[in-house]
C-alpha cells in the first residue's frame, strides 16, 4: 500500500495528551497515513492505559506498527509476576483494566526490529557496531519467538532477560544468556566499545564524562547502508541526525516535546502540549 505520509514517533512513555496533540499536529488520517513507533509505549506518562489501547488499535487497523522497548518488556514481566510494579511507572491502571490480558497478549507479540523501507531500520535502542542489519534482524527474531510463544515458555525466559552485568557477545552464546544479550543490545544499549562490549549504567548526555573506552554506539565508524531510527536515549533530546542514525526520543516524559519524523523527507514535527514532569 502507498501511504500519503509515514511518520516515526519517539518514545510515548504513556504521555497520552501529547500523543493526541501530535496526531493532530501532523493531521494524521489512519486511512491514508502510517505511524512507526520506536517502542516504550508505556511507563511514566499520565495515561499509559489509553496510550497502549490507542497504539494497539492503530496497529490492528494497519495504520501503525511498533517495536518493543525496554519499558514494554518490563511491563510484560510485571504482568507475569517477574518484576515489581513500581509507582514511578504509572502503569497500574493497565493491570486493573478488563482488557489487560488482551492488551498484554498483543504487546508480547510485537517485534524488536522493523524495516519501514529498504533504506531504514527501526529498533528501540540501536544496533551495535559489530552487527550487520541482517544479523540484527535474525537475532531480533530469536527474542521475538521466545516472547510470543506459549505463556509457559514466556515465563521461562522472562526471569533471565535483564542483568546490569552486560554479557560479552559471542555467536556461540546460547540459551537464556544469548536471549538476554540480544535484548540488551536492541532495547537498552547507549554506550559500547567497538567490539560491542556494553555499558548499561550511563544515561546522561553526550557532554557528560563517559566511562573509559566507551562511546555512543552510533559513533563507531561502521559502514551502513541503512539509516537506524531509534529512541530510548532521552538525554540526546532527539538531536542526533547522522547519515546512519537518527535519534527520536525528545524526552517528552521529562517535560519536553513528543516528536514525529516524516520518512519521506526527514521533516520533524513536535508537540505544543508537553508531558508534565
Amino acid at each position: 500500500m502507498t501511504y500519503r505520509a509515514e511518520y516515526v514517533i519517539g518514545d510515548l512513555q504513556g504521555c497520552y495528551a501529547a500523543f493526541v496533540d501530535l496526531l493532530d499536529k501532523i493531521q494524521f488520517d489512519p486511512n491514508q497515513d502510517k505511524i512507526w513507533f520506536v517502542g516504550d509505549i508505556v511507563a511514566r506518562g499520565e495515561d499509559s492505559l489509553a496510550t497502549l489501547r490507542h497504539v494497539k488499535q492503530l496497529c490492528e487497523q494497519g495504520a501503525a506498527q511498533t517495536v518493543l522497548g525496554n519499558h514494554d518488556i518490563n511491563l510484560i514481566a510485571v504482568w507475569r509476576g517477574f518484576a515489581p510494579l513500581k509507582d514511578k511507572d504509572k502503569t497500574r491502571p493497565i493491570f486493573e483494566a478488563e482488557d489487560c490480558t488482551e492488551l498484554m497478549d498483543w504487546l508480547r507479540k510485537q517485534p524488536l526490529l522493523l524495516m519501514p523501507n529498504k533504506d531504514t531500520v527501526m529498533v528501540h535502542a540501536g544496533i551495535p557496531p559489530h552487527w550487520s542489519v541482517k544479523q540484527a534482524k535474525g537475532y531480533a527474531r530469536e527474542v521475538e519467538v521466545q516472547l510470543s510463544s506459549s505463556l509457559k515458555q514466556l515465563d521461562r525466559v522472562l526471569p533471565h532477560l535483564y542483568s546490569n552485568d552486560a554479557d560479552e557477545w559471542s555467536e556461540s552464546l546460547h540459551g537464556f544468556t544469548r536471549i538476554r544479550a540480544i535484548t540488551n543490545y536492541l532495547t537498552r544499549m547507549r554506550l559500547c566499545k567497538q567490539d560491542g562490549t556494553l555499558e548499561l549504567s550511563f544515561k546522561s548526555s553526550l557532554s557528560d564524562e563517559m566511562p573509559k573506552d566507551f562511546s555512543p554506539w552510533f559513533d563507531w565508524e561502521v559502514e551502513r547502508k541503512h539509516k537506524i531510527l531509534f529512541g530510548h536515549w532521552a538525554a540526546l533530546k532527539a538531536e542526533i541526525d547522522l547519515p546512519h542514525a537518527r535519534a527520536l526520543d525528545a524526552g517528552c516524559v521529562w517535560g519536553n516535546s513528543l516528536l514525529a519524523y516524516r520518512l519521506s523527507d526527514g521533516k520533524v514535527f513536535t508537540t505544543s502540549d508537553k508531558c508534565p514532569k
